[in-house]
């Protein structure tokens, strides 16, 4: 079942076309990630979702229903990019004030309100000024916030841009216990090895266009292949070449790709031993997410 339905969706600025026919599904309890260079219309697609962008052309479905800009969403929330909480106030205060912006009240906002405090690891800071807090600290508010009235579907624009590698665990790990609980997720992300890892599906948006969308095996099949890259490091320069490897620097470093991996990293060693040279690292990569973004988007800078 699909709680998200985007069908051909268009919206120009000027001369720019920030969607230019999008079209794409969010399935119940799914992590969806939403991938594109700078300017691909992501955040556009997202303030479209959200209500604050009125689109051209095309049509928004949230669970099952046809949406304008002024139709209340009920059952979605949104996490921006930019923190949207009030640094004088505090962790409790910012989190009373959003659940009431949601239109909760009494106890159901004070359990509410508790619950995030716990969800978040805020509850000992509860009552400190939120610009004491450090950078994870405000993106797990900020999360919070976003989904105090219980959501079933969330938007997510780079819930994680800035922190350090314990933070965004921390947020990941939040984020699980809410799919958990059924919650749909679509998440915009540059963290291209977070989409790799977490995400079930990926849509690629460039020039508000979707170029491809599919799950991660799906995207390297029909972009750059499923053939692995196998690197070398060796204690010496081999006798002779090993074919169908590049060398780099001194001779060492050699890098390939093999389609077997079993029986082309064997005969691989057997024609190291063979040259008089030694492994001393050996390392076999699929092919990444990344990889397949770059092909589908190029590798000129988007500023």
């Amino acid at each position: 079942m699909a709680v998200i339905r985007v069908d051909q969706a268009r919206k120009t600025f000027g001369e720019v076309r920030a969607l230019d026919g999008v079209s794409l599904e969010l399935r119940e309890g799914e992590l969806l990630g939403l991938l594109g260079p700078n300017g691909a219309g992501k955040t556009t697609l997202v303030r479209a979702l959200a209500g604050r962008v009125r689109l051209d052309d095309g049509a928004i479905e949230l669970f099952g229903r046809r949406l304008s800009p002024a139709d209340a969403r009920d059952g979605l929330g949104v996490v921006p990019q930019e923190l949207a909480v009030y640094p004088l106030l505090s962790a409790r205060e910012n989190l009373e004030a959003f659940g009431a912006f949601n239109g909760l009240r009494g106890a159901a906002l004070r359990e509410r309100v508790d619950w995030a405090l716990e969800w978040t690891g805020l509850a000992e800071r509860a009552r400190e000024p939120v610009r004491r807090f450090s950078g994870g600290m405000k993106r797990r508010l900020n999360l919070a916030c976003g989904v105090l009235h219980r959501p079933r579907v969330i938007l997510l624009d780079e819930p994680t841009v800035g922190v350090d590698p314990q933070s965004r665990e921390r947020i990941y790990d939040m984020l699980a216990r809410l799919r958990a609980e059924g919650v749909s997720l679509l998440l915009t992300t540059h963290q291209l090895e977070e989409a790799e890892v977490r995400c079930e599906r990926i849509v690629v948006l460039d020039h508000g266009r979707v170029i491809a969308a599919g799950t991660l095996a799906e995207l390297v099949r029909d972009t750059v292949g499923e053939q692995r890259t196998v690197a070398l490091k060796l204690d010496r320069a081999p006798a002779a070449p090993l074919a169908g490897l590049v060398a780099a620097g001194d001779g060492t470093l050699w890098r390939g790709p093999v389609r077997d991996v079993d029986a082309d990293v064997a005969a691989l060693l057997e024609r190291v031993r063979d040259g008089g040279a030694t492994v001393e690292d050996l390392e076999v990569r699929r092919p990444t997410l990344q990889a397949v973004f770059l092909h589908l988007t190029g590798r000129e800078l988007r500023e």
